[in-house]
C-alpha cells in the first residue's frame, strides 16, 4: 500500500474511533475536549388566535406510569439490532364542566328568588399533558446496528414513541378512574356556594347530556 494511503487511512480510523468514543461514551473526557455550547437564538414567540373559555376546571388528576417498549427485528438477535426503551411518564389531565352549553331551559329560578335549580352536561376529560421535567428514560437498550444508524439520524435520542405512549396510557387511566365524578361534586359546591351568598336559600345542581 502506497505511503499516502496509509496516511489517509489511519486518519480515518482515528475520526472513527473520536466519533464512536463520544458517541458510545467509552473514552471519558472526550465529550470535555470537543464539547460544543448552546445559545438560544429563538425569535420572539408571536400570539396567533385567542379562544375565550366557558368551562369550569373542576379537578385535576396527577398520573404516572411506566413504559416499557421494546422492538424486535425478525431473524437477528437483539445484540444486533432491537431497541428496548424504559420510560418514565408523569402528567396531568383536567376534568371540567362546559357552562357555556348551558340553555334557559337549564336554569330556573322561583318567583321569590330564593330557590334554584340548575341542569348541567356531565363534566369532561381534557387532553393529557405530560410533564417533560417529571418525565424521563430509565434506560435505552439499542443494537449495534441501531447505535451505528443512530450516527447518521438528526434526533439519535428521539423519545416521541414512548411519550406518545404515556400520553396514552395516562389519558386511558383518567378514564377508569373518579375523575369526572369528583369535577362534578366540586362544580356543585362552587355553584351551591355561589348562588347562596346572593341570597338563594335552596339551590339544587343535577347532571344530564
Amino acid at each position: 500500500m502506497p505511503l499516502w494511503a496509509k496516511v489517509v487511512t489511519a486518519i480515518v480510523v482515528v475520526l472513527v474511533l473520536l466519533v464512536a468514543g463520544i458517541r458510545l461514551a467509552v473514552l471519558p473526557g472526550i465529550k470535555d475536549l470537543f464539547g460544543t455550547d448552546t445559545h438560544d437564538r429563538s425569535g420572539p414567540a408571536l400570539l396567533k388566535s385567542i379562544q375565550d373559555m366557558s368551562r369550569y376546571d373542576a379537578a385535576s388528576g396527577n398520573f404516572q406510569v411506566v413504559v416499557d417498549l421494546e422492538k424486535d427485528a425478525k431473524f437477528l438477535p437483539d445484540a444486533l439490532r432491537g431497541t428496548r426503551t424504559l420510560y418514565v411518564g408523569a402528567g396531568t389531565v383536567d376534568s371540567y364542566v362546559d357552562l357555556g352549553r348551558l340553555g334557559k331551559d337549564d336554569v330556573s329560578v322561583n318567583k321569590d328568588r330564593t330557590s334554584a335549580t340548575l341542569h348541567l352536561p356531565h363534566a369532561r376529560l381534557g387532553k393529557p399533558a405530560l410533564d417533560p421535567d417529571r418525565s424521563y428514560a430509565v434506560s435505552k437498550q439499542r443494537g449495534l446496528l441501531d447505535r451505528l444508524g443512530d450516527f447518521f439520524s438528526d434526533n439519535p435520542n428521539g423519545e416521541q414513541a414512548v411519550q406518545k405512549l404515556a400520553v396514552k396510557h395516562i389519558g386511558e387511566a383518567a378514564k377508569d378512574s373518579e375523575l369526572t365524578a369528583r369535577a362534578e361534586t366540586n362544580t356543585t359546591d362552587m355553584l351551591q356556594g355561589l348562588l347562596r351568598s346572593l341570597g338563594f336559600e335552596k339551590v339544587r345542581v343535577t347532571y344530564g347530556s
